[in-house]
Formats: structure tokens, sequence, C-alpha cells
């Protein structure tokens, strides 16, 4: 019998974009002596040494005194975990005379930005990425060369809250070793020195861990999962975007794996079943062609897959993307067998990550050329949607001292068919989904999302 998701109203922010005014900015160095060297980057980090910074806010609602968000604090704490992170103080560079992009690390120093604005935590009460979100709160990195790995803006709004703005270059981490940064920084703001050393995982630096076999070799049955490109269509689309964030519930995830066993049974994961249902939700709100083929693709991460695992706290590029693939009748079949049988092919993919498949995307990368890992102009294909979860990873943890942040978010989405899967904010078990798609879709999807399944 099918269970019903309850629809939740997202109130949409009214609020009349002001100016953000900068008030101090400064390079925050390591507080302690680092290693100074080109260090080596992977082929997993090489593919996105053109992507550029990953823009996130974190909001933070004031419920302490004067001192909340204290500037002096705040880098005195970075300056402390830089020391461990050292890469985020480096810059792009150059190295060998291969001309292979390295992170020169010299202790140069992460971005930090202070600034004031008369918004408030309640302008953005529906939380979700925009292009003025990242306007007003992510520092501007774009002047910097050679490019910064790190940068930060703390805007202290006019309800005494805080927005804080992260970007980070992707060719330094991805959201794995992103938030156990964050994670570190915070802990050194809030428990000081000693607490925060003996509590946190140490990052672990050696890229060469990933390095291509000699010489490198793509087994011929990796590439029908592994998914190292986007299908992008070079014309522009006529449709506006928008994004928008939608919450399911504890009782309803549970109600929505439930749905996603099939009559042999097993355990269904979180984000396979809410993958599944959105993928659903989005090939009937598109209206797709029934004999069309319809592909879902999302980032893995390689640390436990390999043999033996990458070890605990490797910093760096430690994903690559799978993908799942079917005709739209089937994704998109509302029988009772549908949603069992989309689950089922997302996880069928996660299932064949192992040794072979992660040297064979490695192999694949090193074989690239450099130009081939710019990011490709256009849009992408109706047919295709790319979901990105971060369930599960300490999104909520970066407590400075004074709390948890309210909310945390990427600040802008990259192009429709981008779907960001989150721990929610109703407590354990829920999840927040945000979706970047065309706006003319938006309503049905939303009806679709909270329908019966």
């Amino acid at each position: 019998m099918g269970a019903v998701l309850s629809k939740k109203r997202i109130r949409k922010s009214d609020a009349v974009v002001q100016e953000v005014k900068v008030v101090e900015s400064c390079m925050v160095a390591p507080s302690a002596q680092t290693p100074r060297h080109g260090l080596w980057l992977s082929p997993l980090d090489l593919m996105l040494v053109n992507r550029g910074h990953t823009p996130t806010v974190y909001f933070y609602r004031s419920e302490s005194g004067g001192d909340f968000f204290d500037v002096a604090r705040l880098k005195a704490a970075m300056a402390k975990a830089l020391v461990a992170f050292y890469p985020l103080a480096g810059r792009l560079g150059v190295g060998g005379r291969d001309g292979r992009a390295v992170i020169d690390c010299a202790g140069q120093g992460a971005l930090f930005v202070a600034a004031r604005s008369e918004l408030a935590v309640d302008d953005f009460s529906g939380f979700k990425p925009s292009p003025e979100l990242r306007r007003l709160f992510v520092p501007r990195v774009e002047d910097y060369s050679p490019p910064v790995m790190c940068a930060v803006q703390v805007t202290f709004l006019k309800c005494g809250g805080v927005a804080l703005g992260t970007a980070l270059h992707h060719v330094a981490a991805d959201a794995i070793s992103a938030f156990h940064f964050f994670e570190t920084w915070s802990a050194f703001s809030r428990d000081g020195d000693a607490a925060a050393a003996a509590a946190l995982e140490p990052p672990f630096h050696d890229r060469t861990l990933l390095r291509a076999r000699s010489p490198p070799f793509v087994h011929p049955d990796a590439l029908t999962v592994f998914c190292p490109k986007l299908n992008l269509s070079t014309e522009p689309s006529a449709r506006p975007v928008v994004s928008e964030a939608f919450d399911i519930s504890k009782d309803q995830v549970a109600a929505l794996k439930s749905a996603c066993v099939s009559g042999e049974g097993g355990r269904v994961s979180t984000f396979c079943a809410v993958s599944a249902h959105v993928w659903r939700c989005v090939c009937v709100a598109r209206r797709l062609p029934p004999d069309a083929t319809t592909r879902l693709t999302f980032p893995a991460s390689v640390r436990r897959s390999l043999r033996p695992p990458l070890p605990a706290g490797y910093f760096g590029n430690g994903i690559i993307w799978l993908g799942a693939a079917g005709q739209v009748r089937d994704v998109a079949s509302s029988g009772s067998e549908g949603l069992p049988s989309v689950a089922d092919r997302i996880r069928g993919a996660v299932r064949r990550m192992d040794d072979e498949l992660v040297r064979s995307a490695v192999d694949y990368f090193e074989l690239t050329t450099e130009a081939d890992s710019k990011p490709a102009p256009g849009r992408m294909a109706e047919t295709e949607l790319r979901v990105i979860s971060w369930l599960g990873m300490p999104v909520y943890d970066a407590d400075f001292g004074w709390g948890k942040p309210l909310a945390m978010l990427r600040a802008e989405a990259e192009r429709a068919g981008f779907v960001y899967l989150m721990d929610g904010g109703q407590g354990a078990g829920s999840v927040r989904v945000v979706i970047c798609t065309e706006a003319a879709i938006l309503d049905d999807f939303q009806r679709l999302l909270y329908a019966k399944f």
C-alpha cells in the first residue's frame, strides 16, 4: 500500500538585494612552519584543475552576546588548522619539466574576508542556491593569480546572525575533505588547541596512492558504469532555470525506502531510494519520450573501494562518477515494480565499485588531456540527471563555539539537472532535496515528489 509524502511549503525570499560592505580582507598563514614543496596531484585531482572553486554558505543565528563570531578568534583558529591542512594555504602552480599542475605549498595563506550587510538570516528562509547568494556572501577569488586554494567570508547581518561563505578550489579537496577541514577549523575555535587536536583525524596528504598504473589500462567493463563526462548540448535553453529546496521527513524517507524493496527483499539505502524517486519524478515532469534513454549519474567515494583502502583522513579528491541508465518508460513506470526496479539500477552501479573499477577510472584520467578537463559549455540534455549526495557528511558540524549552523548549502547551482541531497533540518533521518531545473516543470516535480508511490 502506497504512502503519501506531506507537502511542506517553502517561503520564497522577498529580500531586496543589497550590497555587502567589506571591512577587512587579509591572508591567514599557518601558525607554524609547514612543508614547502609542490604537492603532486593525482589524475582524479587533475581532472578538476580548471573547475575552479566550490561556493558554499553557512547561516548562523545569533544566540549569544557581543563576541559572536569574533574575527580575531576565527583567524587564530584558522591559522592553527592550516598547519595540518597546509595545502589550503598554497597556490595552484606548475611543477617539474612535464608542466604538470601542482599545489605550490609555501604557506602563502588562505583568504579571509570580513563584511557587513543590512540583510538578515530570515531574508533567506528558503535556503536555496542562487547567483545573488554567491555574489553577496562568497568571497571573490577571480582576482588572485595564481589561484588561492581556500577563501572564506564572514558577513555580519543586521539581525545579529552571520553568513559564512566559503570557496575551496576543487583541485585541492572534494566534499569529504572540505568538510574535514571545516570540522577542524571550527573545533580549534570552539574547543581550543588540545581538545581539537586530540579529537580530530589528521589529514593524509600523500596523493601518490592514486597514481596511475604503468602502463595505464582501462578495463573494457569499467565504462559500462563509470561515467567520466556529462552529456551536454551546445544549444542554449530558452527556458528559465530555478533552484528550489524540498524537505522529506524521517517517516517519509522510511516509507519511501520500504516502497523501494523488491519481492526478494534486501536493504535499500536512503541515497538509492530518494535518488530513484527523484529520477522518476524528473522524467515524468519533463514529459520525456517513453523510448528515450535516460541516465542518472552520481559521485562515489573511492576511499574504501581500493585494496588496500586509502588511509583515514585522505585529503584530496577521492571520487569518481558512476551512472545508471534505462528507457524512460521503465524509469517512469508507476507499476508496483517500477520504484524497486529503479532503485536496483542505482544500487547495482554502487555495487560495481571495486579496486579494478577505481584503478581503471584513475588510468582513464591519466590518459585524458588537460583540455578535456575544462568545464564544458552548454546545458545538460533533459534525459540527464546528476545527483550529488552529502548524506551522512558532517554538514552541520561546523560549530565555531556559537552553535551549529541553521543551514548550509551550495551557494549557486551549476546547471539545470543537478540535485543535491543532504541531511534535513527536521531531525535525524530527514532529507533535504535541492534541485536546479527548468522553472516550467517545478510545479509538476513538486506534485510528483509528494504524491503516492
